[in-house]
């Protein structure tokens, strides 16, 4: 009751009242799991040995997820699906929207990809998917991570309103078809199926690339442009910045360790600090923009969110389709907002220096990166005058790294 007593400020009485009505005949049930036979058909567990687990339970590879009882500043839930590989063959993971109804709209002849993108962007509550890798080695595992939550003020009254009034007419054609047939079941406002796959691994050019993880180190010397032992001026300590690095891929993207003592200066002389660090460099080199940034960040659909002046924190989400990604940097741009990561998840950008980001912010600013304090860091907007460290991206050839 006291988040609906806050909401009376942020929204208008009509858009709350279809809001609390539409969700209030139903418990919620966040996510369920069909049984194990499911499971047994799609991976074949007997010769796989393919299991997975939600809070150290065996379930199915099939998560149903059905929304009733949502409301705006509603805490934000989690699930996580751990699928371990107990086998001894390597296998290749990917999940599928199978079905989603939204109120009376089911949602055919769409792409996994088009949905994942819609359920993280077009409605006031957001669900978010991210896995962590695409395959599961022999004795390894990968990780399904689903967020659902709904901000007190997401900052678009009009969308609540929209969707409080059309939740409003739902609950009511269920009511009466409830009415009409006593053995009626009610549906829940929204419902999705998602199916988690774990197939024999065929490597093919489209394959995760298994040896360019996201955050994995490498060694690598930017004179003779090949992976090296130690670290030294040239043998830097690197990290793997490709999100899905595929076998046919031929370069992969390095951040060098923020900790080097890398050339400092005004946003201005950006160029002229990126020509004084990679001077006498072999390895192909570009800026650090914030696609590079905002791909990384966005993985972690729990702790990556878009902090906005006089408005709730909202999960980044899925920014991999289409112009998805320059979208929603204008709109956080649009809101004077910045982006805050958990720390922990992506420890190769905790800095306590100022990093510029190759990316203006508006006329006067320019992205950059710091830490904010132990736990979290930001991507923010800096004075283009203030003094920060500049990093290059190394785009090194995957035949110079397996030399």
């Amino acid at each position: 009751m006291k988040r609906k007593h806050k909401l009376l400020l942020k929204l208008n009485l009509v858009s709350l009242f279809f809001v609390a009505i539409s969700f209030v005949s139903i418990t919620l049930a966040w996510f369920a799991y069909s049984g194990m036979s499911s499971a047994t058909v799609d991976v074949g567990i007997k010769a796989w040995n393919i299991q997975f687990e939600n809070n150290d339970q065996v379930v199915s590879n099939e998560i149903k997820i059905t929304l009733t009882d949502i409301h705006p500043g509603m805490d934000t839930e989690i699930e996580n699906v751990d699928v371990n590989n107990l086998g001894d063959s390597d296998a290749q993971i990917s999940y599928n929207i199978e079905y989603v109804r939204i109120l009376n709209d089911e949602f055919t002849d769409i792409t996994t990809e088009e949905l994942i993108d819609k359920l993280s962007h077009d409605y006031p509550f957001h669900i978010n998917m991210n896995l962590s890798k695409a395959y599961a080695l022999a004795h390894g595992s990968s990780h399904f991570d689903i967020s659902v939550s709904w901000p007190l003020d997401g900052g678009n009254d009009d969308l609540d309103s929209l969707w409080g009034n059309q939740a409003y007419e739902f609950y009511l054609q269920e009511q009466q078809k409830l009415v009409n047939d006593p053995s009626y079941v009610v549906r829940p406002s929204l419902e999705i199926v998602v199916r988690i796959k774990a197939e024999q691994l065929m490597l093919t050019n489209a394959s995760a690339d298994m040896n360019y993880n996201l955050g994995d180190v490498i060694l690598f010397d930017v004179v003779d442009n090949k992976k090296c032992d130690k670290v030294s001026d040239t043998c830097l300590k690197t990290y793997v910045i490709d999100v899905k690095n595929k076998v046919g891929d031929t370069v992969v993207k390095l951040l060098p360790d923020l900790s080097n003592n890398f050339v400092t200066s005004p946003f201005s002389e950006y160029s002229k600090s990126m020509s004084s660090i990679t001077d006498g460099w072999a390895v192909t080199t570009r800026s650090l923009i914030m696609n590079d940034l905002l791909s990384v960040i966005s993985t972690d659909v729990i702790n990556s969110v878009i902090v906005r002046d006089n408005l709730s924190d909202v999960v980044v989400g899925d920014l991999n389709y289409g112009t998805r990604i320059t979208t929603e940097l204008k709109n956080v741009v649009n809101a004077n907002g910045y982006y805050k990561f958990n720390n922990n998840n992506f420890s190769y950008l905790n800095t306590s220096k100022c990093y510029w980001v190759n990316t203006s912010y508006d006329t006067n600013n320019a992205f950059a990166l710091t830490r904010i304090d132990s736990t979290s860091s930001k991507l923010y907007k800096e004075d283009k005058t203030s003094i920060c460290s500049v990093v290059p991206v190394i785009l090194a050839t995957k035949s110079s790294l397996n030399a």
